[in-house]
């Protein structure tokens, strides 16, 4: 089996080139969006597992899932279209998705935040990120996507100065985000509720973990494709 990742693979770039991976970085929790930009051994190393593990595992699965030829290629789409993919896909699931999460956190922590004390935790940090994350859409909607939208069609430099500006600060919100998402997935030993829980408490932790991986992906689209146009 001829090897297509190596040690000093950027963990974002083996996402690129093989989307499914991402889902076998969330389950070893490696960030392949916000703390992407490092090479695969050194990601291997923060978590504690052998480097020659995760690459017989990534090399494995490529080999046995062939990326589909109908599997749409981000990095090759225009601008304008993967923007209208974040808005229409990820956007448009945190605007449905978030508030009824929130029902179910405030529901959880009311009827058994007396005795599994760590939900109280869980819906304050779940109320923040909802707010931070409400925000952060919006403001790209209102404000930074059109800037790209325009950049694209006047390649004015001060246009493009502004961007970058603004850039920077979305990539920081996303750190916040990704700073929250980590947190929550601690309090709830990583999103496995208790042998005693209720549907109702184990189907919160299932959409958190939700929201955990299509945030993950909406990041990455983001900080890894999208932004990396203007600022490099």
């Amino acid at each position: 089996m001829q090897a297509l990742f190596k040690e000093q693979d950027m963990v974002r770039d083996i996402v690129l080139r093989f989307p499914k991976s991402a889902d076998y970085f969330r389950g070893r929790k490696i960030d392949f969006c916000c703390g992407g930009a490092r090479p695969l051994g050194e990601a291997a190393t923060e978590r504690g597992i052998p480097v020659e593990t995760l690459l017989t595992d990534l090399n494995r699965m490529a080999a046995e899932h062939p990326r589909a030829e109908e599997e749409q290629d981000w990095t090759k789409a225009e601008s304008a279209d993967l923007i209208g993919h974040i808005v229409n896909t990820h956007h448009r699931y945190l605007r449905e998705e978030l508030p009824e999460i929130q029902k179910y956190v405030t529901k959880v922590s009311r009827v058994h935040g007396d005795a599994d004390t760590h939900l109280r935790e869980v819906e304050r940090l779940f109320g923040e990120l909802r707010r931070e994350l409400l925000e952060h859409t919006d403001k790209e909607e209102a404000e930074e996507f059109p800037k790209i939208i325009l950049w694209e069609k006047s390649r004015d430099p001060e246009v493009l100065e502004k961007l970058q500006s603004a850039i920077a600060e979305l990539e920081s919100e996303h750190d916040a985000a990704g700073d929250i998402l980590k947190q929550l997935r601690e309090l709830t030993d990583d999103f496995q509720p208790p042998g005693h829980a209720c549907t109702t408490y184990r189907l919160t932790y299932s959409r958190l973990e939700e929201l955990e991986a299509m945030t993950f992906t909406h990041v990455h689209l983001e900080n890894n494709i999208l932004f990396p146009r203007y600022t490099t």
